[in-house]
């Protein structure tokens, strides 16, 4: 475990089509001068979503604040945030059909209430104009309440914050992050939400971590009351990031989300190739039905859900 995985597995192996840059979502991108997460993260399923017509905003810029070694968002001083940017984003969900927009940021750690404004002022602007359910994969937002009242004020249809990796290694890989940090944005986000809104948080596999602390953390997470949990393959991004010390097989993630499964989330996407908004409008029609079907349930011990 202290060692390189080595070679990449034939079933994390991503063959591409075509070429990227004729896509129209890529030609989409640039005409309204947006960022995605797919590009600057280096997304494995960027081909498979973009040739689908989809894609994961990333808004506030494209240079982040903190130093996790897991990522290739470029780091330093960011700009300040662009005004227009959300009706830019709205426009292009509306062009593309979007459905289940995914939005998501770079950490804002030098705006006072960490892009929160930002966030809100976006999902408005794409309920307005399109009327797509939207999705927000936040930052810590410094572990923050008022600002994350600011977005769930806004009505998210989901608000995720992604736990990212096991306590024992936050120091290596998101030094500036807190766990317990995380789990109160997520269980603060539990305890004032909207009734049809759903939590989710997602986990990378193969930083070093061992399979009862995935589990641990899954835990954690379901106690938080976290609806939705998905767990994928750590892929380094450039030999510069943290290595990859593992690859985990299909048969050990199906096994592992059999697991988590079973702590009672109300969706659970594990495989090599998940991230945390692959397919995501599966997860959240996944995830709603058993919510209401959770609500609908008798209270007594015998029948109700953990949450």
């Amino acid at each position: 475990m202290n060692k390189r995985a080595g070679i990449r597995p034939d079933w994390l192996r991503i063959r591409v089509p075509g070429n990227l840059q004729q896509l129209p979502v890529s030609r989409l991108m640039n005409d309204l001068a947006l960022n995605t997460v797919c590009q600057e993260a280096r997304c494995p399923n960027i081909f498979e979503c973009w040739n689908a017509g989809t894609a994961t905003f990333m808004i506030l810029g494209e240079i982040c604040t903190r130093r996790c070694t897991f990522c290739a968002v470029g780091k330093g001083v960011p700009l300040l945030p662009d005004a227009g940017e959300p009706d830019r984003v709205a426009e292009a969900v509306e062009r593309m059909g979007i459905r289940h927009a995914v939005i998501t940021t770079v950490n804002r750690d030098d705006l006072p209430d960490g892009g929160a404004v930002h966030f809100a002022r976006t999902i408005a602007a794409v309920r307005e104009r399109s009327g797509a359910a939207v999705e927000v994969l936040i930052s810590d937002l410094e572990g923050k309440r008022e600002p994350l009242r600011v977005i769930l004020r806004a009505a998210p249809e989901v608000l995720a914050h992604n736990i990212e990796t096991v306590p024992r290694l936050y120091s290596q890989v998101r030094p500036v992050a807190k766990y317990g940090r995380s789990l109160d944005i997520l269980r603060w986000a539990g305890e004032e939400r909207a009734p049809s809104m759903l939590t989710k948080s997602s986990i990378m596999l193969g930083l070093g971590e061992t399979e009862a602390e995935v589990l641990s953390v899954a835990r954690d997470l379901r106690d938080a009351g976290v609806d939705i949990f998905t767990m994928g393959q750590y892929l380094a991004p450039s030999e510069r990031n943290h290595p990859v010390r593992r690859y985990y097989t299909p048969a050990e993630f199906e096994a592992l989300g059999d697991e988590a499964r079973a702590l009672g989330f109300h969706h659970v996407e594990s495989a090599p190739l998940v991230r945390s908004s692959y397919m995501a409008h599966r997860a959240v029609q996944s995830g709603g039905q058993a919510a209401r079907a959770t609500a609908a349930e008798p209270s007594d011990a015998s029948t109700h859900v953990h949450r």
